[in-house]
């Protein structure tokens, strides 16, 4: 895991200084070592955090004859194999990394190369004999990749961070993408919240060859059409889950460093966690986060998870004020706004992860998108089911039973419910049914917004942008299978592996891996019917199946908890200084994003200890990291 940088200049020299500057503001990501080259227009940076061929993989590295040139973030887990094959062809290695395995894959097959590897990747090779510079980022979108034009040339980078440091880059909110964080929560790629600043969407590789800029994808998420499956199927692929996803684990172990492992006290860590000592046989070091408050602490089962499976364990104890006093780091991390605070406990962790000496951990995300695990795949199958019946008393209750943990959410009539969660025909023909209640509270959070901003955004139609982006197969998949694609291909890339994973893991230099996210058991589970994911209203039915005897019994047969943390009134309980400074009247009218009577009335709600709603924590969370975000960047 690295952070990598670099120009391609139209009409000058690539300049050494500024590709020092930006590998130095990547120094968190890589603190073992740093390389730069530059070659007239090509200039390419290189922050190393050594974990494979640690004397021999310093970046950036050349093929023989120094025609290509490689800086890459990540790692290519069945390099081994690519390596053999590569060499039964005649080619020679100098090392033993996975970075050169690239080379010579590229060098083989050109841009094709990227469909063989099994990884997460951002990486750009320059080929100096064809002056052409290809980028590529990895199926899922793992590992981050942002570049941006200007007058002079491209750049491209790990974090935007960056890239800010030419003097051609300047920082500005992009007003669009706010609008389409306080909907998805996320930016569409290649939109990031940096005016003219993109990112390279998961699945596609990049040319810049000729002052042209080409963009493609080479893989795509896609759903089987219902399989009829005989009476020894689900046994059959039971059995078949289990051995991809220990080959996806076995092979994520591999490293000249240590390797640990996140136990959240869920299916899917500690799932992950007994298949990674089934296959290296020895003592696993575990880490997890603990919250003091009891609400949304999980230790008891993290605990439990741990002495079955025998690790040594560590973990991080947070409360509301670690939350508050970390947060503006979290959000100089995350590069843009983030409206809740469940970032910020997983940047304590990768801090105690680091601390102890890792660089590696396994973690389980993934699972939930593509094995049928979240609770708003639940809700779409419930708001259905009443929708056949809208006159029912008692259907609306099952979803109460389904957040039992909402109390405001207890206390509502049907009449409420039906309003809320959209359960009318309409809203049944939206190819986005099953966000559209999450997407409509969180839209309320404009409400807060200036009238000039909400002036500018007033044109912009979000889920219309959005529905244009859909694949054309997307309206004939299962509708389960449409609630998978928009949390796998929009939530997961753009907040769980990012705001949540590859920013704060990567803060402490500490590389994730996730074996639910193998390409391999990504396919296998999009070729598999919903009622094998979903067996009625229980999730994970086939994961579940597939962990039998290899985790705690109730941790198998847990319902779903979402991980959460707390929110709004971890700024108000404690003083951190800059919470009152950057909700001040004089901050937000400086900024201009938010209307400074309406966040007046949020702080007074929060400061007069009355009830709070989730658009309420959302609308805190969101107007503070915004500020911080501008803050951070002007």
């Amino acid at each position: 895991m690295c952070g990598i940088c670099g120009t391609l200049n139209f009409h000058s020299p690539a300049d050494p200084s500024l590709i020092h500057e930006m590998v130095g503001s990547l120094q968190h990501r890589g603190p073992d070592g740093t390389g730069v080259h530059t070659d007239n227009e090509i200039g390419l940076g290189h922050a190393r955090l050594s974990i494979i061929d640690i004397a021999g993989g310093s970046q950036p590295m050349h093929n023989e004859d120094k025609s290509l040139w490689i800086v890459f973030n990540g790692e290519i887990f069945n390099y081994l194999e690519l390596s053999e094959s590569l060499r039964k062809k005649g080619h020679r290695f100098a090392t033993r990394s996975d970075t050169e395995v690239i080379l010579h894959a590229y060098e083989e097959e050109g841009e094709a190369c990227v469909q063989r590897f099994n990884g997460q990747w951002a990486f750009a090779i320059w080929d100096s004999t064809k002056r052409k510079l290809f980028l590529s980022r990895d199926r899922l979108g793992v590992r981050p990749l942002f570049y941006t034009q200007t007058n002079n040339g491209f750049l491209f980078a790990s974090e935007i961070k960056a890239l800010l440091r030419s003097p051609d880059v300047h920082f500005e909110l992009d007003l669009q993408a706010l609008d389409q964080i306080f909907t998805f929560w996320v930016t569409v790629p290649p939109r990031t919240a940096f005016r003219n600043i993109y990112q390279l969407p998961p699945g596609h590789s990049m040319v810049v060859q000729d002052r042209e800029v080409n963009i493609h994808p080479y893989w795509r998420l896609e759903y089987a059409p219902e399989l009829n499956l005989d009476d020894n199927a689900e046994e059959r692929l039971s059995d078949e889950l289990f051995h991809l996803l220990l080959d996806a684990t076995t092979i994520r172990l591999r490293s000249d460093v240590p390797v640990g492992a996140y136990l959240s006290g869920g299916l899917d860590s500690t799932f992950v966690t007994a298949l990674a000592k089934s296959a290296v046989g020895e003592r696993l070091k575990t880490f997890s986060v603990s919250f003091e408050d009891s609400e949304f602490d999980e230790s008891a089962y993290q605990h439990e998870a741990s002495r079955f499976l025998g690790t040594q364990h560590s973990e991080v104890r947070c409360s509301n004020q670690d939350i508050a006093h970390v947060f503006p780091d979290v959000v100089l991390h995350a590069e843009q706004p983030i409206l809740r605070c469940a970032p910020a406990p997983l940047y304590l962790l990768s801090r105690l992860v680091h601390n102890e000496g890792f660089k590696v951990v396994l973690t389980g995300e993934g699972a939930d998108e593509v094995l049928g695990g979240y609770d708003i795949f639940k809700e779409a199958k419930i708001r259905r089911f009443w929708a056949n019946k809208p006159q029912s008393s008692w259907r609306p209750h099952l979803l109460k039973r389904l957040y039992p943990y909402m109390q405001g959410m207890q206390r509502q009539p049907p009449s409420y419910l039906k309003r809320f969660f959209r359960v009318n025909g309409q809203d049944l023909k939206s190819p986005f049914f099953s966000h559209l209640p999450r997407w409509d509270l969180t839209s309320k959070l404009k409400e807060f917004l200036s009238a000039p901003v909400r002036a500018c955004i007033a044109t912009s139609f979000a889920m219309e942008d959005l529905e244009q982006e859909l694949p054309g197969c997307y309206r004939s998949w299962d509708t389960f299978n449409q609630a998978e694609y928009l949390e796998a291909r929009y939530l997961l890339p753009g907040y769980i592996l990012s705001s949540q994973g590859d920013r704060m893991a990567m803060a402490h230099s500490v590389e994730g891996r996730y074996p639910f996210l193998d390409h391999r058991v990504v396919e296998f589970a999009s070729r598999l019917p919903p009622t094998l994911k979903m067996k009625v209203l229980n999730e994970k039915h086939l994961l579940k199946r597939a962990a039998a005897g290899s985790v705690p019994e109730s941790i198998r047969r847990r319902a779903k908890q979402p991980y959460r943390a707390p929110d709004g009134k971890c700024f108000l309980e404690h003083s951190e200084p800059y919470v009152m400074e950057m909700l001040s009247e004089t901050r937000i009218k400086r900024d201009g994003i938010f209307d400074p009577q309406m966040v007046a009335g949020l702080v007074r709600k929060f400061q007069s200890g009355r009830e709070t709603s989730t658009r309420d924590n959302m609308a805190l969370v969101g107007i503070l990291s915004t500020g911080l975000l501008i803050e951070h960047f002007t």
